[in-house]
Formats: C-alpha cells, structure tokens, sequence
C-alpha cells in the first residue's frame, strides 16, 4: 500500500473510533438521563472529549441519536439474520425468534429496550422525519427482507397453516409478541402482586398460543 493510501486509510480507521466512541457515549447518557434531556455537552463529558469535538462528528443532536438507535437496531437485524440462516424449518426459525424476545426478560441490563421506547416516544413529537431517519429505516428494511426469506420458507416447507393470509399473519404476530415482550422487559423491576402471572410465565402462555395457531 503506498503512503497516500495508508494514511487515507488509518484516517478514516481514526475516524470511524471516534465515531464509534461517541455514539456509545451517548448510548450510556441517554439511556441513563433519557433523550430529552440530555445535551452534547452531557455526551461530550462522558466521552471525555470537547463538545467541540462531538459536534464537528454530530452537528445536530437528531443525528446523534440517530445514529445511537440505528446501532441499536442493527443487532436485531444480526439476530434475524443468524436465525434465518439455520437449516430449520420456518415454524421452527420463528420459535426462535420468540425465544430471542424472551430472552430480553433473562437480560440484566434492559439498556437497549429502554433506548428504543424512549426513542419512540421523542420521535413521535415530530410531525417531520428526524435528520438521517432514513438510516433507521434502511436497517429496519433489512429486517423486514430476512423475515420476508422465513415467511417465503414456511410457504414452500409447509410448516404454517396454508388457510392463513401468511405474510399479514406472522408479520402481526412477530410484532404483538416482541412488543409484548419488551414491554414485560421494562416492567420487570417493578413489584408483583403474588396472585400476578410472572412475565415469563405469561411469554410461554402466548407463545404457545401462537405456535398452535400457526402450525400446520
């Protein structure tokens, strides 16, 4: 490699760090101070660099927590596609898939659900698409094209009931239990009454439910 190239190179190494170490600085900020209220000067102390700095990388605090959330999303998007590369039938790929949901009741650091609902509930007071949205969306596009590869599976492995309208359905199913599922997650630290069902309890209950329903 020619010297131009080499220091392009550990140029844009540097730079990718750095951003790296910014949005997990912020990550740690937000999830402890919450979105709204936390400024790039909170996230330019926690990475112990000058705000200067942060906003030479993030002018704008929306691209910022952009960028935090759409690294979030990015592992979802790790998790589905590792599943759906299994060698394993369809009802089987979304059996994992709830267990994956599941498993963020087993997690002690519920940092990442914590994030994403306070990310909706920001993001929801804009009548406008926040700055890099379309980031976001690019990785939830993913998501939905690897689910696309399971639903088209359990056409051709006929392992889902074929009387259902079968992308609606395990899309609406996918959705009601990873929701039910995270929201469990948050109030998982909160007290139970002794009659109350514990949360992993009610996770099973549904998603045997859901298993029957679908299987062919």
């Amino acid at each position: 490699m020619d010297p131009r190239a080499r220091y392009e190179k550990e140029i844009q190494t540097t730079r990718h760090n750095r951003t790296r170490h910014i949005i997990e600085a912020a990550e740690r900020v937000f999830t402890i101070k919450g979105i709204e209220n936390t400024t790039m000067q909170d996230v330019a102390r926690e990475a112990n660099l000058g705000v200067a700095t942060v906003f030479r990388f993030f002018p704008r605090k929306d691209k910022l927590i952009v960028a935090v959330v759409t690294s979030n999303l990015q592992q979802v998007l790790h998790a589905f596609q590792s599943i759906a590369a299994m060698s394993v039938s369809c009802l089987d790929k979304i059996e994992l898939l709830f267990d994956h949901s599941i498993s963020l009741l087993h997690n002690q650091d519920s940092s990442n659900v914590k994030l994403m609902e306070n990310f909706e509930n920001y993001a929801a007071h804009y009548t406008e698409p926040l700055e890099d949205i379309e980031a976001f969306n690019a990785v939830y596009r993913e998501i939905s094209s690897v689910f696309s590869s399971v639903i088209t599976q359990g056409v051709q492995d006929g392992s889902i009931r074929p009387d259902l309208p079968i992308p609606e359905t395990l899309t609406t199913v996918m959705n009601t239990f990873s929701m039910f599922a995270r929201k469990l997650s948050l109030q998982k630290n909160i007290l139970l009454f002794e009659q109350d069902v514990p949360p992993e309890n009610q996770l099973a209950i549904l998603k045997q439910i859901l298993m029957s329903y679908l299987r062919n």
